[in-house]
Protein backbone atom coordinates (compact mmCIF):
# COMPACT_ATOMS: atom_id res chain seq x y z
CA UNK A 1 0.00 0.00 0.00
CA UNK A 2 1.35 3.22 -1.12
CA UNK A 3 1.30 5.93 2.30
CA UNK A 4 1.72 9.81 1.84
CA UNK A 5 2.26 11.51 5.04
CA UNK A 6 0.05 14.53 5.63
CA UNK A 7 -0.46 17.08 8.51
CA UNK A 8 -2.16 15.50 11.47
CA UNK A 9 -1.37 11.62 10.62
CA UNK A 10 -0.99 9.52 7.81
CA UNK A 11 -3.56 8.52 5.08
CA UNK A 12 -3.10 6.39 2.30
CA UNK A 13 -4.14 7.16 -1.18
CA UNK A 14 -5.47 3.56 -2.17
CA UNK A 15 -9.10 3.79 -3.65
CA UNK A 16 -11.92 2.34 -1.12
CA UNK A 17 -12.83 -1.03 -1.52
CA UNK A 18 -15.35 -2.03 -3.50
CA UNK A 19 -19.46 -2.09 -0.88
CA UNK A 20 -21.22 -5.12 -0.43
CA UNK A 21 -24.37 -5.11 -3.29
CA UNK A 22 -27.19 -6.77 -2.56
CA UNK A 23 -29.17 -9.44 -4.00
CA UNK A 24 -31.87 -8.22 -6.22
CA UNK A 25 -34.23 -10.00 -3.68
CA UNK A 26 -33.29 -8.71 -0.21
CA UNK A 27 -30.42 -7.87 1.64
CA UNK A 28 -26.79 -9.50 0.46
CA UNK A 29 -25.66 -12.64 2.71
CA UNK A 30 -24.39 -11.89 5.83
CA UNK A 31 -23.28 -14.99 8.24
CA UNK A 32 -20.26 -14.59 10.87
CA UNK A 33 -18.76 -18.10 11.68
CA UNK A 34 -19.06 -19.20 14.83
CA UNK A 35 -16.01 -17.40 17.14
CA UNK A 36 -15.37 -14.77 14.24
CA UNK A 37 -16.04 -11.80 16.39
CA UNK A 38 -15.24 -10.95 20.19
CA UNK A 39 -17.69 -9.06 21.79
CA UNK A 40 -17.23 -5.31 22.12
CA UNK A 41 -15.72 -4.29 25.57
CA UNK A 42 -16.01 -0.57 26.75
CA UNK A 43 -14.16 0.38 29.82
CA UNK A 44 -16.63 -2.24 32.42
CA UNK A 45 -19.14 -2.76 29.79
CA UNK A 46 -19.67 -5.83 27.23
CA UNK A 47 -21.55 -5.06 23.92
CA UNK A 48 -22.74 -8.15 21.96
CA UNK A 49 -23.04 -7.69 18.83
CA UNK A 50 -20.48 -5.20 18.51
CA UNK A 51 -22.66 -2.47 17.25
CA UNK A 52 -23.71 1.15 18.12
CA UNK A 53 -26.35 3.48 17.45
CA UNK A 54 -24.77 7.18 16.79
CA UNK A 55 -26.01 9.68 17.92
CA UNK A 56 -27.47 12.02 15.42
CA UNK A 57 -29.07 15.29 16.14
CA UNK A 58 -33.24 15.24 15.96
CA UNK A 59 -33.30 11.32 15.93
CA UNK A 60 -31.86 9.44 18.56
CA UNK A 61 -34.36 10.71 21.18
CA UNK A 62 -35.69 8.18 23.46
CA UNK A 63 -38.58 6.99 21.66
CA UNK A 64 -36.12 5.86 18.75
CA UNK A 65 -33.34 4.58 20.81
CA UNK A 66 -35.78 2.21 22.73
CA UNK A 67 -37.30 1.05 18.93
CA UNK A 68 -33.47 -0.20 17.78
CA UNK A 69 -32.83 -1.58 21.06
CA UNK A 70 -36.16 -3.61 21.14
CA UNK A 71 -35.21 -5.06 17.66
CA UNK A 72 -32.05 -5.68 18.78
CA UNK A 73 -32.93 -7.79 21.85
CA UNK A 74 -35.43 -9.41 19.41
CA UNK A 75 -32.13 -10.10 16.94
CA UNK A 76 -30.36 -11.60 19.63
CA UNK A 77 -33.54 -14.07 20.89
CA UNK A 78 -32.69 -15.46 17.41
CA UNK A 79 -29.34 -16.65 18.07
CA UNK A 80 -28.87 -17.42 22.03
CA UNK A 81 -25.54 -16.86 21.52
CA UNK A 82 -23.18 -17.50 24.80
CA UNK A 83 -21.80 -13.81 24.07
CA UNK A 84 -25.23 -12.50 24.84
CA UNK A 85 -25.20 -13.75 28.73
CA UNK A 86 -24.27 -10.41 30.93
CA UNK A 87 -23.71 -8.51 27.74
CA UNK A 88 -26.01 -5.19 26.49
CA UNK A 89 -27.30 -6.07 23.08
CA UNK A 90 -25.91 -3.15 21.48
CA UNK A 91 -24.70 0.32 22.68
CA UNK A 92 -27.57 3.26 21.79
CA UNK A 93 -26.45 6.74 22.42
CA UNK A 94 -28.13 9.83 22.62
CA UNK A 95 -28.14 13.12 20.98
CA UNK A 96 -25.39 15.19 21.22
CA UNK A 97 -25.69 17.88 24.45
CA UNK A 98 -23.39 20.93 24.70
CA UNK A 99 -21.64 21.35 28.19
CA UNK A 100 -22.06 25.18 28.37
CA UNK A 101 -25.92 24.97 27.89
CA UNK A 102 -25.75 21.61 30.23
CA UNK A 103 -24.20 23.68 33.06
CA UNK A 104 -26.40 26.73 32.37
CA UNK A 105 -30.21 24.91 32.92
CA UNK A 106 -31.03 25.07 29.02
CA UNK A 107 -34.48 23.67 28.93
CA UNK A 108 -34.01 22.05 25.25
CA UNK A 109 -31.07 20.47 27.09
CA UNK A 110 -32.01 18.89 30.22
CA UNK A 111 -34.91 17.12 28.02
CA UNK A 112 -32.11 15.83 25.64
CA UNK A 113 -30.26 14.26 28.12
CA UNK A 114 -32.85 12.26 29.58
CA UNK A 115 -33.16 8.70 29.36
CA UNK A 116 -36.18 5.90 29.60
CA UNK A 117 -36.77 4.50 32.82
CA UNK A 118 -35.67 1.34 32.07
CA UNK A 119 -33.00 2.30 29.42
CA UNK A 120 -29.23 0.88 30.70
CA UNK A 121 -26.64 1.81 29.60
CA UNK A 122 -27.38 5.26 29.62
CA UNK A 123 -24.87 6.93 27.24
CA UNK A 124 -24.47 10.82 25.70
CA UNK A 125 -22.82 12.89 23.40
CA UNK A 126 -21.07 15.60 24.61
CA UNK A 127 -19.82 18.48 23.00
CA UNK A 128 -17.51 21.26 24.47
CA UNK A 129 -14.80 23.39 23.63
CA UNK A 130 -13.50 24.81 27.09
CA UNK A 131 -11.70 21.40 28.87
CA UNK A 132 -13.19 23.08 32.53
CA UNK A 133 -16.90 23.14 31.21
CA UNK A 134 -16.46 19.80 29.70
CA UNK A 135 -14.80 18.32 32.71
CA UNK A 136 -17.38 19.88 35.33
CA UNK A 137 -20.18 18.62 33.06
CA UNK A 138 -19.16 14.91 33.30
CA UNK A 139 -18.64 15.29 36.88
CA UNK A 140 -21.90 16.30 37.42
CA UNK A 141 -23.61 14.17 35.21
CA UNK A 142 -21.55 11.30 36.99
CA UNK A 143 -22.27 11.91 40.33
CA UNK A 144 -25.88 12.42 39.56
CA UNK A 145 -25.76 8.77 38.79
CA UNK A 146 -27.05 10.15 35.12
CA UNK A 147 -24.81 8.64 32.92
CA UNK A 148 -23.30 4.67 32.08
CA UNK A 149 -21.23 5.88 29.18
CA UNK A 150 -20.25 9.57 27.58
CA UNK A 151 -18.65 10.39 23.89
CA UNK A 152 -17.27 13.12 23.52
CA UNK A 153 -17.77 14.69 19.34
CA UNK A 154 -15.08 16.03 17.69
CA UNK A 155 -16.58 15.04 14.01
CA UNK A 156 -19.63 17.39 13.16
CA UNK A 157 -18.45 19.08 9.81
CA UNK A 158 -21.54 21.67 9.76
CA UNK A 159 -20.29 25.05 8.87
CA UNK A 160 -22.16 26.53 11.97
CA UNK A 161 -19.79 24.77 14.42
CA UNK A 162 -16.28 24.63 12.22
CA UNK A 163 -16.30 28.31 11.57
CA UNK A 164 -15.65 28.45 15.46
CA UNK A 165 -13.44 25.63 16.07
CA UNK A 166 -15.39 23.23 16.81
CA UNK A 167 -16.56 19.62 16.06
CA UNK A 168 -14.12 18.14 13.00
CA UNK A 169 -12.09 21.52 13.12
CA UNK A 170 -11.06 20.74 16.61
CA UNK A 171 -8.82 17.93 16.49
CA UNK A 172 -6.50 20.70 14.39
CA UNK A 173 -5.61 21.93 17.10
CA UNK A 174 -3.85 18.92 19.29
CA UNK A 175 -3.25 20.23 22.09
CA UNK A 176 -6.50 21.70 22.77
CA UNK A 177 -7.99 18.29 21.90
CA UNK A 178 -5.44 16.54 24.47
CA UNK A 179 -6.66 19.17 27.58
CA UNK A 180 -10.57 18.58 26.14
CA UNK A 181 -10.17 14.89 26.79
CA UNK A 182 -8.32 14.99 29.61
CA UNK A 183 -10.91 16.84 31.49
CA UNK A 184 -13.49 14.53 30.20
CA UNK A 185 -11.65 11.18 31.70
CA UNK A 186 -10.40 12.80 34.69
CA UNK A 187 -14.23 14.01 35.65
CA UNK A 188 -15.73 10.56 34.41
CA UNK A 189 -13.68 8.71 36.88
CA UNK A 190 -15.39 4.68 36.62
CA UNK A 191 -17.45 5.85 34.05
CA UNK A 192 -16.04 5.30 30.09
CA UNK A 193 -15.44 7.92 28.15
CA UNK A 194 -15.10 7.51 23.95
CA UNK A 195 -14.58 10.53 21.35
CA UNK A 196 -15.87 9.62 17.64
CA UNK A 197 -14.50 12.14 14.99
CA UNK A 198 -13.29 12.38 11.41
CA UNK A 199 -10.14 11.63 9.27
CA UNK A 200 -9.78 15.50 9.06
CA UNK A 201 -10.41 18.57 7.73
CA UNK A 202 -9.92 17.59 3.83
CA UNK A 203 -7.44 15.60 1.93
CA UNK A 204 -4.63 18.03 2.81
CA UNK A 205 -5.32 17.91 6.89
CA UNK A 206 -5.34 14.96 8.38
CA UNK A 207 -5.90 14.35 12.07
CA UNK A 208 -7.33 11.14 12.34
CA UNK A 209 -4.07 9.23 13.64
CA UNK A 210 -3.06 11.67 15.96
CA UNK A 211 -6.60 12.15 17.48
CA UNK A 212 -6.38 8.09 17.82
CA UNK A 213 -3.02 8.32 19.72
CA UNK A 214 -4.45 11.40 21.74
CA UNK A 215 -7.77 9.09 22.98
CA UNK A 216 -5.82 6.14 23.69
CA UNK A 217 -2.76 8.31 25.46
CA UNK A 218 -5.43 10.26 27.78
CA UNK A 219 -7.24 7.32 28.82
CA UNK A 220 -10.48 7.04 26.19
CA UNK A 221 -12.54 3.74 26.59
CA UNK A 222 -12.73 3.34 22.97
CA UNK A 223 -12.35 5.57 19.81
CA UNK A 224 -14.52 5.62 16.34
CA UNK A 225 -13.87 7.03 12.83
CA UNK A 226 -16.40 7.93 10.76
CA UNK A 227 -14.09 7.27 7.18
CA UNK A 228 -14.71 10.57 5.84
CA UNK A 229 -13.47 14.30 6.17
CA UNK A 230 -15.07 17.25 7.04
CA UNK A 231 -15.06 18.28 3.60
CA UNK A 232 -16.90 15.34 2.27
CA UNK A 233 -19.67 15.38 4.34
CA UNK A 234 -21.55 12.88 3.77
CA UNK A 235 -20.51 12.15 0.35
CA UNK A 236 -18.97 9.54 -1.73
CA UNK A 237 -17.86 6.15 0.07
CA UNK A 238 -16.01 5.92 3.42
CA UNK A 239 -12.81 5.68 2.96
CA UNK A 240 -12.53 1.89 4.83
CA UNK A 241 -8.95 1.39 4.87
CA UNK A 242 -8.85 4.50 7.10
CA UNK A 243 -10.25 2.46 9.73
CA UNK A 244 -8.24 -0.03 9.33
CA UNK A 245 -4.96 2.20 9.52
CA UNK A 246 -6.19 3.66 12.46
CA UNK A 247 -6.67 0.50 13.84
CA UNK A 248 -2.89 -0.44 13.72
CA UNK A 249 -1.86 2.90 14.96
CA UNK A 250 -4.11 2.42 18.03
CA UNK A 251 -3.78 -1.00 19.42
CA UNK A 252 -4.59 -0.88 23.39
CA UNK A 253 -8.13 0.34 23.17
CA UNK A 254 -11.58 -0.40 20.65
CA UNK A 255 -11.24 1.06 17.33
CA UNK A 256 -14.61 1.16 16.02
CA UNK A 257 -15.85 1.86 12.27
CA UNK A 258 -18.50 4.11 11.43
CA UNK A 259 -19.54 5.36 7.35
CA UNK A 260 -21.84 3.54 4.58
CA UNK A 261 -23.15 0.63 6.85
CA UNK A 262 -26.52 -0.27 5.23
CA UNK A 263 -27.14 -3.43 5.61
CA UNK A 264 -25.81 -6.54 8.16
CA UNK A 265 -22.74 -7.66 5.09
CA UNK A 266 -21.47 -4.11 5.31
CA UNK A 267 -20.77 -4.14 9.37
CA UNK A 268 -19.12 -7.69 8.58
CA UNK A 269 -17.44 -6.58 5.60
CA UNK A 270 -15.96 -3.51 7.27
CA UNK A 271 -14.85 -5.61 10.75
CA UNK A 272 -13.12 -7.98 8.11
CA UNK A 273 -11.24 -5.80 5.69
CA UNK A 274 -10.05 -3.12 8.98
CA UNK A 275 -10.28 -5.32 11.88
CA UNK A 276 -11.96 -2.77 13.82
CA UNK A 277 -13.49 -3.75 16.92
CA UNK A 278 -17.17 -2.26 16.54
CA UNK A 279 -19.59 -0.76 13.99
CA UNK A 280 -20.58 2.30 14.37
CA UNK A 281 -24.78 2.66 12.83
CA UNK A 282 -25.85 5.96 11.79
CA UNK A 283 -28.26 6.86 8.53
CA UNK A 284 -29.01 3.07 7.65
CA UNK A 285 -30.93 2.76 10.49
CA UNK A 286 -33.37 5.80 9.59
CA UNK A 287 -36.78 4.77 9.03
CA UNK A 288 -35.20 1.00 9.60
CA UNK A 289 -34.69 0.30 13.22
CA UNK A 290 -35.21 -3.86 12.54
CA UNK A 291 -31.98 -3.28 11.07
CA UNK A 292 -30.92 -4.01 14.58
CA UNK A 293 -32.46 -7.17 14.61
CA UNK A 294 -31.09 -8.08 11.30
CA UNK A 295 -26.92 -7.05 12.41
CA UNK A 296 -27.87 -9.31 15.52
CA UNK A 297 -28.70 -12.01 13.96
CA UNK A 298 -25.98 -11.86 11.22
CA UNK A 299 -23.25 -11.64 14.61
CA UNK A 300 -24.82 -14.60 16.05
CA UNK A 301 -24.48 -16.61 12.40
CA UNK A 302 -28.19 -16.85 12.09
CA UNK A 303 -30.26 -16.44 8.63
CA UNK A 304 -31.42 -12.97 8.22
CA UNK A 305 -34.94 -12.05 8.61
CA UNK A 306 -36.46 -11.07 5.21
CA UNK A 307 -37.43 -7.55 4.37
CA UNK A 308 -40.59 -6.11 6.08
CA UNK A 309 -44.01 -5.85 3.83
CA UNK A 310 -45.78 -2.42 4.42
CA UNK A 311 -47.62 -3.99 7.11
CA UNK A 312 -45.13 -4.62 9.45
CA UNK A 313 -42.98 -1.28 8.86
CA UNK A 314 -46.44 0.21 9.40
CA UNK A 315 -46.82 -0.97 12.39
CA UNK A 316 -43.28 -0.13 13.49
CA UNK A 317 -43.98 3.81 12.01
CA UNK A 318 -47.16 3.35 14.06
CA UNK A 319 -45.83 2.31 17.34
CA UNK A 320 -42.91 5.17 16.92
CA UNK A 321 -44.72 7.81 16.54
CA UNK A 322 -47.55 6.70 19.59
CA UNK A 323 -44.09 6.43 21.61
CA UNK A 324 -42.88 9.74 20.84
CA UNK A 325 -46.13 11.39 21.56
CA UNK A 326 -45.79 9.59 24.25
CA UNK A 327 -42.53 10.82 25.75
CA UNK A 328 -43.19 14.28 24.50
CA UNK A 329 -46.77 14.67 26.05
CA UNK A 330 -48.54 15.89 23.02
CA UNK A 331 -49.33 15.88 19.47
CA UNK A 332 -47.81 18.91 18.41
CA UNK A 333 -44.15 16.32 18.65
CA UNK A 334 -45.42 14.34 15.55
CA UNK A 335 -44.19 17.45 13.64
CA UNK A 336 -40.31 16.06 14.36
CA UNK A 337 -41.97 12.28 13.48
CA UNK A 338 -42.75 13.30 9.81
CA UNK A 339 -39.36 13.14 8.94
CA UNK A 340 -39.33 9.47 10.66
CA UNK A 341 -42.32 8.42 8.10
CA UNK A 342 -40.56 9.96 5.09
CA UNK A 343 -38.01 7.26 5.49
CA UNK A 344 -40.04 4.51 6.67
CA UNK A 345 -42.12 5.27 3.66
CA UNK A 346 -38.77 5.27 1.27
CA UNK A 347 -39.23 3.18 -2.16
CA UNK A 348 -42.83 2.27 -1.54
CA UNK A 349 -45.24 2.95 -4.77
CA UNK A 350 -47.54 5.23 -2.55
CA UNK A 351 -47.42 8.00 -4.96
CA UNK A 352 -46.24 11.67 -5.06
CA UNK A 353 -49.71 13.20 -3.74
CA UNK A 354 -49.64 10.24 -0.87
CA UNK A 355 -46.36 10.72 0.32
CA UNK A 356 -47.23 14.52 0.54
CA UNK A 357 -49.87 13.84 2.77
CA UNK A 358 -47.80 11.81 4.96
CA UNK A 359 -45.33 14.85 5.47
CA UNK A 360 -48.38 16.93 6.36
CA UNK A 361 -50.02 15.14 8.77
CA UNK A 362 -50.39 16.65 12.55
CA UNK A 363 -52.75 13.57 14.52
CA UNK A 364 -52.00 9.81 15.16
CA UNK A 365 -55.52 9.89 14.05
CA UNK A 366 -54.67 11.11 10.51
CA UNK A 367 -50.91 9.40 10.40
CA UNK A 368 -53.31 5.78 11.24
CA UNK A 369 -55.84 6.65 8.22
CA UNK A 370 -53.13 7.31 5.72
CA UNK A 371 -51.62 3.75 6.75
CA UNK A 372 -54.47 2.23 5.60
CA UNK A 373 -55.07 3.76 2.39
CA UNK A 374 -51.70 1.88 1.56
CA UNK A 375 -51.66 -2.17 0.64
CA UNK A 376 -50.53 -3.80 3.11
CA UNK A 377 -48.94 -6.59 1.19
CA UNK A 378 -46.49 -4.10 -0.40
CA UNK A 379 -42.92 -5.12 -0.04
CA UNK A 380 -39.60 -3.40 1.26
CA UNK A 381 -38.39 -2.46 -1.86
CA UNK A 382 -34.58 -3.58 -1.80
CA UNK A 383 -34.04 -1.38 -4.33
CA UNK A 384 -33.37 1.56 -1.24
CA UNK A 385 -31.66 -0.51 0.87
CA UNK A 386 -28.17 1.49 0.46
CA UNK A 387 -30.18 4.62 -1.18
CA UNK A 388 -28.45 7.18 1.88
CA UNK A 389 -31.55 8.79 3.73
CA UNK A 390 -31.30 12.40 5.81
CA UNK A 391 -27.64 14.20 5.32
CA UNK A 392 -26.25 13.00 1.61
CA UNK A 393 -24.19 16.89 0.78
CA UNK A 394 -20.47 17.56 0.19
CA UNK A 395 -18.57 17.96 -0.87
CA UNK A 396 -18.14 21.19 0.19
CA UNK A 397 -15.43 23.60 1.46
CA UNK A 398 -14.96 23.55 5.29
CA UNK A 399 -15.72 26.86 7.19
CA UNK A 400 -12.29 27.63 10.05
CA UNK A 401 -11.62 30.56 11.62
CA UNK A 402 -8.99 32.74 10.58
CA UNK A 403 -5.81 32.07 11.44
CA UNK A 404 -6.86 28.23 12.39
CA UNK A 405 -3.91 26.45 10.93
CA UNK A 406 -1.42 28.80 11.48
CA UNK A 407 -1.15 28.20 14.95
CA UNK A 408 -1.61 24.28 15.81
CA UNK A 409 -0.38 23.88 18.97
CA UNK A 410 -2.40 26.67 20.62
CA UNK A 411 -4.22 25.27 23.73
CA UNK A 412 -6.85 27.65 24.74
CA UNK A 413 -10.72 27.15 23.63
CA UNK A 414 -10.89 29.06 20.67
CA UNK A 415 -14.21 31.38 21.87
CA UNK A 416 -16.27 33.54 19.50
CA UNK A 417 -19.68 31.44 19.70
CA UNK A 418 -17.92 28.08 19.55
CA UNK A 419 -20.49 26.62 22.64
CA UNK A 420 -23.12 28.75 21.94
CA UNK A 421 -24.63 26.16 19.37
CA UNK A 422 -28.10 24.42 20.73
CA UNK A 423 -27.83 20.93 22.05
CA UNK A 424 -28.97 18.33 19.48
CA UNK A 425 -26.88 19.56 16.65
Amino acid sequence: MRRTRKAGGVTSVQTPPEQVIPEPEGMALACAAPGEFPALRIGPMVVWPPVILAPMAGVTDVPFRALCREHGEQGRMMGASPLSIDSAPGLYVNQMITARAWLEDHPKTLKLAEFGADESPRSIQLYGTVPEEVGETVRRLVDQGAVDHIDMNFGCPVPKVTKHGGGAALPVRHRLLRRIVRAAVDGAGDIPVTIKFRMGVDDDIMTFIETGLIGEDEGCAAIALHARTAEQLYSGHARWHAIGELKQAVTSIPVLGNGDIWEPADALAMMRETDCDGVVIGRGCLGRPWLFSALAAAFDGQPLPELPSFAVVSQIMLRHAEMLVDWYGNEGALRQFRKHALWYLMGFPIGGDMRNQFARFTTLAELRELVELVDPSELFPPGVLRQPRSHSGGPRAVHLPEGWLADRDNDQPPGGGADSIVSGG
